[in-house]
């Protein structure tokens, strides 16, 4: 049997369909956190920005909107990260992700020693039941019920093992530095499904980030063997074949735009999922950039889009009434792209730092 075999450009140009990348879309915040099956949050304002390069006419009070209603949520979901999520999806999929979640406490290696789960995720759920609480709060009350427990290995298995939805506030970008954590039946009223939906997440992430490889969905949920789903799921995909001769599965009407389709210029924030959610993430970013993504101490740094690729870093700081957005191009950039970057920076900037008087964007070496 024979397939399709699409081009980088392509698959570039399907991403960024599924992404909201190729034009603003005037749909709702929790339409589009439904759209991209979440969005990575590991600090709380990144989704805003995040939304801002999405949506057409996107003001921050509409994401706080939805996440005080509780239509969004701020939980750990893929990868074991904290992600934005419908509360509908969040209700679906959190069972389906248990296992990277299980998987992650092994990273507590010696530290686990004498930790019982059975006996300390009862007690802290009866903690949690009495009042939403910080992390710092919880552990310090749960040493108190173990003290032979190590501190952090308490709140580490409470984190990856309860369900739990972080609480927002009246703050900026929706969350204190130290937020609050609820449980998730008493913040919704109701607990995730029993049900481990793992074909339906699969399907979801096609549809967000497709056409992709089954190492490509691992990457981005952190689940092991995915490649039995697709093959499960193969009478309802349709396959192709990358560049590189990977096999490629996606939804059959899902949006696969003309390879010369023009891709306008975007900034992308810290952790963005376009620049996380492939294993092959050359759709996005050349092998030889991909190193200048992540910072030592791991962090995803923000980045811009010009045709479609990430061509480089951004950065934004604020002084006094000054906010100047600085672009670090990986390589010196193609005629005509520096000025279509400046005019989407400065509007940027006006968004994120509305109170800054001078705005001002600055290309670096």
């Amino acid at each position: 049997m024979t397939t399709d075999t699409l081009t980088l450009r392509a698959l570039n140009r399907a991403t960024l369909a599924r992404q909201m990348l190729l034009a603003r879309e005037e749909i709702s915040v929790t339409e589009a956190v439904g759209r991209l099956c979440g969005m990575q949050a590991q600090e709380p304002r990144p989704p805003f920005l995040g939304l801002w390069t999405r949506l057409g006419g996107f003001a921050a009070a509409d994401l706080r909107a939805a996440l005080d209603g509780g239509a969004v949520v701020r939980a750990t979901m893929m990868r074991g990260t904290l992600h934005l999520m419908t509360a509908a999806d969040y209700l679906s999929f959190r069972t389906a992700i248990q296992p990277v979640l299980d998987a992650g406490l092994k990273v507590l290696g010696a530290r686990a020693e004498g930790m019982d789960r059975d006996a300390v995720l009862p007690v802290a759920r009866r903690l949690l039941e009495e009042s939403p609480r910080t992390f710092n709060e919880t552990r310090a009350l749960l040493q108190a019920e173990f003290p032979d427990v190590n501190e952090r290995a308490l709140g580490f298995a409470v984190r990856m093992c309860l369900p739990l939805i972080m609480v927002p506030t009246a703050d900026r970008w929706g969350f204190p530095r130290s937020a609050r954590f609820a449980l998730a039946e008493s913040r919704l009223g109701e607990a995730p499904s029993d049900t481990p939906a793992v074909d339906e997440l699969v399907l979801r992430y096609l549809a967000a980030f497709g056409p992709a490889s089954a190492a490509d969905a691992q990457a981005w949920s952190g689940l092991p063997a995915l490649g039995e789903v697709l093959e499960r799921l193969r009478p309802r995909l349709r396959a192709f074949t990358g560049e590189r001769g990977r096999e490629l599965f996606d939804l059959p009407d899902a949006p696969r735009p003309d390879a010369d389709t023009p891709a306008p210029a975007r900034f992308l924030p810290e952790f963005d999922n376009l620049v996380l959610a492939h294993a092959d993430r050359t759709r996005v970013i050349s092998e030889a950039h991909r190193p200048g993504l992540t910072t030592k101490n791991l962090r995803v740094r923000a980045t811009f889009l010009w045709d479609g690729f990430a061509r480089g870093t951004w950065e934004l700081e604020r002084k006094r009434k000054t906010a100047t957005l600085r672009l670090r191009p990986f390589e010196p950039l193609p005629r005509g792209a520096l000025e279509e970057l400046a005019a989407e920076a400065e509007s940027l900037v006006a968004f994120a730092e509305p109170e800054a008087s001078d705005l001002q964007v600055v290309s670096e070496p």
